[in-house]
């Protein structure tokens, strides 16, 4: 289980977080929704070690993360899907891929997960000479997120996975994340979709400012009057 407790993060003067906590169970899939600037990436870089809180607690299965540097975080079983995807552009769809294993030394356990993320993305195997850079849109959200299960990972951060897709791709993604949710992965998902990510989410957290304003079972924040006026267009 990740828990994060009484976090607070600064950029200089500008208190960023202030004393968030939220907890993702295993198996669950939870959503961090909010506005632009409320903080959202920010707790996720938070937790990846690429941001260090001044004070606070996050834990992954009782460790503590932040004694991990972010560039071995993920041998923890935290595996992190960047906003903005950040393919290797000029890299290949399968060398992009064996990149998200450069902490695994087994030939064949490299193999063996990249046979499990093809299942999951048949169109990354029919592409998996072409450059990255050359992909859509939504296939390199695609392959950001096969190379974040190239490790077999205990948790899968997704930051704002729909950004800049058309509605038919926003469409396909999500299906996709439902799907990683059902074969057991678990998923703290940030999305400015907010009706898409309730749609999907077990649980959900409302992040206003820096601050957690609404928590709750995300059907029933989706039935909110508040969360629907500020979030879902009702």
């Amino acid at each position: 289980m990740l828990e994060i407790k009484d976090l607070n993060v600064f950029y200089g003067a500008i208190h960023a977080l202030k004393g968030i906590s939220l907890k993702v169970a295993d198996g669950e899939l939870v959503s961090l929704i909010g506005a632009n600037g409320a903080g959202k990436t920010t707790t996720l870089h938070t937790i990846s070690g690429l941001l260090t809180a001044s004070s606070g607690s996050i834990t992954l299965d009782g460790k503590n993360l932040q004694k991990v540097p972010a560039n071995t975080i993920i041998s923890l079983g935290l595996s992190h899907v960047p906003e903005g995807r950040h393919v290797f552009a000029r890299m290949s769809v399968e060398e992009n891929l064996r990149m998200g294993a450069y902490i695994i030394k087994d030939q064949r356990k490299i193999q063996e997960n990249l046979e499990k993320v093809y299942a999951h993305f048949p169109r990354l195997k029919e592409r998996s000479r072409q450059l990255a850079g050359t992909l859509s849109g939504g296939e390199q959200q695609m392959l950001a997120t096969g190379r974040a299960l190239m490790t077999d990972p205990k948790i899968v951060l997704m930051d704002e996975p729909s950004m800049g897709l058309s509605p038919i791709l926003v469409k396909e993604i999500f299906a996709i994340i439902e799907e990683l949710h059902k074969s057991g992965i678990t998923i703290l998902l940030v999305e400015q979709n907010a009706k898409m990510a309730l749609a999907v989410s077990d649980r959900a957290y409302v992040l206003e400012t820096g601050v957690i304003s609404m928590e709750g079972p995300a059907a029933q924040l989706a039935a909110d009057d508040r969360v629907r006026k500020a979030y879902l267009g009702a």
